[in-house]
This record gives structure tokens, C-alpha cells and sequence, in this order.
């Protein structure tokens, strides 16, 4: 089978687990998915239990969005090393990246990451739910994206929104609304926006 060119060369994707609990005390497992290139988070996705098969349906369903980095860099976890996942990268284009065993640092932008998830959201917060981790994980990485100055970009978010006006051609009022709006607001956890 012939290898498939990246879409993006020179990108390099990164990713790894943080584990966290739900309220009842069963534990969880999050997988964060960085772009290197753009600090932007492109996947936070939490799962009981995690496969090599999961994280193929997690690698393919950004690749759809943001196209095929050049390489995808990893420490040497079970899931990471498996064979159908190694062979399912290969056949995609990506190369993968392995760190070397106990060298976190090698790993650097997505340590950065898991360390600001850990302190901004997870500690943050009491997960009555897997459903309701996933639902303001979300909403937080869409805000970290979009919203949260990064140091390292000069004080600018990543991915920021983008604004349509009413008076280009063919865009209308309903266009420019926020259909998904963003409920946090500086100042309130999320936790107070259950409720609402």
C-alpha cells in the first residue's frame, strides 16, 4: 500500500492521557491532541477505558477536519505502540515520534497542556458524570482555543472566533448570531452554569 503524503508537512501533532476521577471515585481517562505548530488543542476526549481501535476513531475524526500532520509524537504507552495503530499511521501519511521512556520533557507541548487542563478545569471541578466531563471539557477547550491568551503567541489565543458581519454579500442576521455560545464567563466556575 502506498503512503499517503501529510496535508500539512512540517506539523507535528502531539498527544498523551490524563487521568482524572468522577465523583463516584471511578477513574477517567483523557486524551489532548495539540498541534504543535499553533498550540491549538484540537482534541480533548475522555473514555472509561481506551484502545488502540479508540484512538484511531480519535486521530481519524481530526484528520477529516484539519488534514494529516507530518508526524504525531507520543510517549511509549500501550496504545500509542500498538501495531494496527502504528500501521493505521503509516498508511495515513503521519510518521510517529516516540520520546524516550521517563522523558516527559521530550513531550513538552502537550505536558504544558495536560498541566494547564489540570489546574484550569479539572481541579477545578466535581464530575457527577463521564457525559458531563466531556460536555465542559469541551467547552472549555473551544474557550481555550478562542479565548485564553497563550504567552507564547503573544498574548493571543490560537484558534481565534471569527466574526462574520451583516453587511457582506449574501450574510444575514442569522448568519452573524452565536448559535453555540460560550456560557463561561470570567469570574464564575462551571460548575455554577449547571444549573442554568
Amino acid at each position: 500500500m502506498a503512503r499517503a503524503r501529510p496535508t500539512h508537512p512540517n506539523h507535528v501533532w502531539s498527544y498523551d492521557f490524563v487521568s482524572a476521577r468522577t465523583h463516584d471515585g471511578r477513574s477517567v481517562r483523557i486524551l489532548n491532541l495539540i498541534d504543535e505548530s499553533t498550540r491549538e488543542c484540537l482534541l480533548i476526549r475522555a473514555e472509561r477505558r481506551w484502545s488502540s481501535a479508540k484512538v484511531i476513531e480519535a486521530l481519524a475524526s481530526v484528520m477529516v477536519l484539519k488534514g494529516v500532520p507530518e508526524h504525531v509524537r507520543s510517549d511509549n504507552g500501550p496504545e500509542f505502540v500498538a501495531k494496527d495503530l502504528r500501521n493505521w499511521l503509516a498508511g495515513s501519511g503521519a510518521r510517529t515520534l516516540y520520546i524516550e521512556p521517563g522523558s516527559p520533557w521530550e513531550n513538552g507541548y502537550c505536558e504544558s497542556f495536560n498541566s494547564k487542563l489540570r489546574d484550569e478545569f479539572l481541579n477545578g471541578e466535581i464530575f457527577y458524570s463521564i457525559k458531563e466531563l466531556s460536555v465542559l471539557a469541551e467547552r472549555w477547550r473551544v474557550h481555550y482555543n478562542t479565548v485564553r491568551p497563550h504567552s507564547s503567541l503573544g498574548y493571543k489565543p490560537p484558534a481565534p472566533e471569527t466574526w462574520m458581519t451583516s453587511t457582506g454579500k449574501g450574510h444575514g442576521e442569522v448568519e452573524t448570531a452565536s448559535r453555540f455560545p460560550l456560557l463561561h464567563t470570567p469570574g464564575r466556575r462551571l460548575s455554577e452554569l449547571r444549573d442554568k
